[in-house]
């Protein structure tokens, strides 16, 4: 008999950045677990695509498409999820961006500001449009897909660490604050995932390789590494879990 504490059954679970990557492998293991799952990203397709292949492997899976760089499509996401389905019971903020790539000097405004709107701000027009709903059942869980480039200096992608850094904090934060209401927030920070997102890395010979001789379990992730994870923290299983940061890198943050 599979255990209780991982079963999703009933609940309604919306994640961002869904159709592929390390949000698919969410989105996928949650409605594994019984959850009726909303899949969003930009593209209605891709998101189709990837409710298709949930669907098949037994899972409930609704498309509505979102780009969270439009507050008002955030708002709709999540308004339309209650329509459809019901109040979200599991909110999973993975949808981020990375527009710029090199030392922090160089960096137009611009892109600094689209990075912080895209893995910051949205989450919280997000977080802040679930709260009524959960608050009134005293019960919510919500996970933000964070980095270990929050908790380490990098010479190449510093506005995307800090970034991750402030989606620890806002989950610290939001936790005194909705903890009272039985409402759990909790970030994940992955490593290295074989993911498009981070192709640059993993497709890069002399990197991966020095990443391989650096990671104590001696591999990169995959996204089901994280998935499972958040499986958890959605859950029961996760229940007594609110305000922290689960990283996952194969060791990679605690020295090789």
């Amino acid at each position: 008999m599979a255990s209780p504490l991982f079963d999703l059954t009933g609940k309604v679970a919306v994640v961002t950045g869904s159709s592929k990557g390390i949000g698919k492998s969410i989105a996928l293991h949650l409605a594994l677990q019984g959850a009726k799952v909303v899949v969003s990203s930009r593209k209605a397709p891709a998101c189709e695509e990837a409710a298709a292949e949930i669907k098949k492997a037994g899972g409930h899976a609704t498309v509505i498409p979102c780009n969270i760089s439009d507050k008002d499509q955030c708002i709709n996401l999540i308004a339309q999820t209650k329509k459809q389905l019901g109040p979200v019971d599991i909110l999973v903020c993975n949808a981020a961006s990375n527009p710029y790539y090199g030392p922090t000097e160089k960096m137009p405004d611009d892109a600094f500001m689209k990075i912080m709107q895209n893995n910051i701000l949205s989450n919280i027009w997000l977080i802040t449009n679930c709260i009524p709903d959960m608050r009134a059942k005293k019960d919510g869980s919500i996970i933000i897909v964070s980095s270990i480039g929050g908790v380490r200096g990098t010479p190449v992608i510093g506005a995307y660490g800090i970034s991750k850094a402030a989606d620890m904090q806002l989950a610290r934060n939001l936790a005194t604050e909705l903890g009272p209401d039985n409402i759990r927030i909790n970030t994940i920070a992955p490593g290295l995932v074989k993911t498009d997102f981070a192709k640059a890395l993993w497709d890069n010979p002399e990197y991966l390789n020095k990443r391989l001789q650096t990671a104590p379990l001696r591999r990169i992730g995959e996204p089901d590494d994280i998935g499972g994870i958040a499986v958890m923290l959605a859950g029961k299983a996760g229940a007594f879990i609110t305000g922290q940061t689960i990283i996952a890198d194969a060791g990679v943050t605690i020295g090789g």
